[in-house]
This record gives structure tokens, C-alpha cells and sequence, in this order.
């Protein structure tokens, strides 16, 4: 499963260093500090956002009092217990997830891979939650994790689905830079192949994020047909072979459809994946 990056301000639609307020700061530290594989260092945080250690440090020092961060041993940090408390109370009252997650289940019975929900930030699609697969291979995304939306099949779904004056904005128009040999670094030539994704109701990541693994997506549309997130199942190149692509992407097709009827208000989510819709 493609790592967590740490994307270029550019690509994540924030305002630069220089620009941003106290809670723009505070914000950018509080984001590093949820990021996987805490604890983190002052100096990674301070990298991350772009600040002064200075104003990290006194950030966390704020966030700390508050129980917002936990301080640790040679200067590391961790997302502390009322912040983790926000995030839980968040996920549970979220009507996306809510209804993505049964989906989720029944995606990943019926496929035998990790099926995830992803929604997009600016340029990156942004992991939210999974139903892993008992496997001898652990492929299971961090929460928070992110990708970008040029080399993702839950991104190429998400981008399917706007506007095409929104996504040539969103991928700009400079070369992208390359996770892979396979990566399509050129924005134009990702924009012409959205129309066949579009077509066909689904994204495939063949290798674009990270080699030897292969994603299906499709977009999840809420009321109004607004892009709300994307349903996808990832596996590694000799379990989610070619050959099973053209099975397997009409069920996570229709696995997006069901969530987003849900989101309309329309049929259950329960048992109508299969392939059809």
C-alpha cells in the first residue's frame, strides 16, 4: 500500500509559511503531529510544517497543557488523549464512514483484498478507514496516510468525477514527480485518460504509487453528485493480477455506488455488492 508522503504545500492547497496566521500554524503543527509513526521529533515537526522550532516548541508546549500532545523522551511527541478523543468522536459521528464501513466488509469478503475509503484535500487523497483481510502480507494504510491524487487509482477515481476544469487545476500543469517507473508524471496525459475511467465507473493504480502493488477505485458521489471520497481494494501485482481487474472493478464499482445511494438517501448498503448495479 502506497506510504504516507509528505506532500509539497503546493499540492495540499495551503497558504505559505510566511502567510499563515497563529491557528494556520497551529493547525499545520497539530496535522504533523497525527502524521504515522509517532512519536515525532521537534525537528521533524518543524520540517514538516515549514516553521521555526521555536514556534513548534511553543506550539506543542500550548497543545501539551491542554492534553492535546504528550512530551516524551529526548524531545519527541505524540498526539495526546483529548486530541485522540476528537478523533474518535469524529469517526463515530461521521455518516460516511458510517456507511462506508459495512461496504467495506462486504467488499473485502467477496474480493479477498484490503478494501479502503479514501476523500480528497486538496491535491491528495487522504486515507480514512479499511477492512483488512487475514494475510501473510500486511498492507494496511495508516489512517491519515496520504497520496496523491495523480498516482492513485482512489485519486484517479476522485478526479474522474470533478470537473474537468477542477481537476486540470488540481494536478497544475508542471511535471509530477515520479514514485515509479510507471508513474504518469505528465498532468495532461492523466487528464486525457479520465475520460475512460469515467467510462467505466472505475481506477486502476497499476503500479503508479508504488511498485508491485495494484489498486481499483471508483468515486463515491453524495447529494448533487458532489465527489464526497472513493472506495478501493489493494493488493500486491501477483494476487490482484490483470486478469482480475475486469472481474473485480465492476464490484468495487458497485461497492461506491451503494455508499453513495446511502449518501442519497436511497437503497441499503447491505448486500448489493455484486458486481452489477
Amino acid at each position: 500500500m502506497p506510504k504516507p508522503v509528505i506532500t509539497p504545500a503546493s499540492h495540499r492547497e495551503v497558504p505559505r509559511a510566511a502567510a499563515k496566521g497563529p491557528v494556520d500554524k497551529a493547525l499545520e503543527v497539530l496535522d504533523a503531529l497525527v502524521q504515522p509513526d509517532a512519536p515525532h521529533r521537534l525537528a521533524d515537526l518543524a520540517a514538516r510544517t515549514g516553521l521555526p522550532k521555536p514556534t513548534v516548541h511553543r506550539l506543542l508546549q500550548t497543545f501539551a497543557d491542554a492534553g492535546y500532545a504528550v512530551p516524551g523522551p529526548g524531545g519527541n511527541y505524540q498526539a495526546g488523549p483529548r486530541l485522540l478523543g476528537l478523533a474518535a468522536t469524529t469517526m463515530a459521528s461521521s455518516r460516511e464512514l458510517r456507511l462506508a464501513r459495512p461496504v467495506l466488509d462486504d467488499l473485502r469478503q467477496r474480493t479477498g483484498h484490503l478494501a479502503h475509503f479514501s476523500v480528497r484535500d486538496g491535491a491528495v487523497a487522504v486515507h480514512v478507514t479499511h477492512s483488512e483481510p487475514s494475510s501473510a502480507y500486511h498492507m494496511a494504510p495508516a489512517a491519515g496516510g496520504e497520496v496523491p491524487l495523480y498516482c492513485s487509482a482512489v485519486g484517479w477515481a476522485m478526479l474522474s468525477a470533478l470537473p474537468p476544469q477542477t481537476a486540470a487545476e488540481l494536478l497544475g500543469s508542471a511535471p509530477l514527480p515520479a514514485r515509479t517507473p510507471r508513474t504518469a508524471t505528465d498532468p495532461e496525459a492523466v487528464l486525457a485518460a479520465l475520460p475512460a475511467v469515467r467510462e467505466q465507473g472505475y481506477a486502476v493504480d497499476d503500479e503508479y504509487a508504488e511498485q508491485d502493488v495494484r489498486a481499483i477505485a471508483a468515486p463515491v458521489l453524495g447529494p448533487g453528485g458532489q465527489v464526497a471520497g472513493a472506495v478501493g481494494i489493494v493488493g500486491l501485482t501477483f494476487t490482484l493480477d490483470e486478469g482480475s481487474v475486469a472481474m473485480l472493478g465492476p464490484m468495487v464499482r458497485a461497492a461506491a455506488g451503494a455508499v453513495s445511494a446511502a449518501l442519497r438517501g436511497g437503497a441499503g448498503t447491505l448486500g448489493i455488492v455484486r458486481g452489477q448495479e
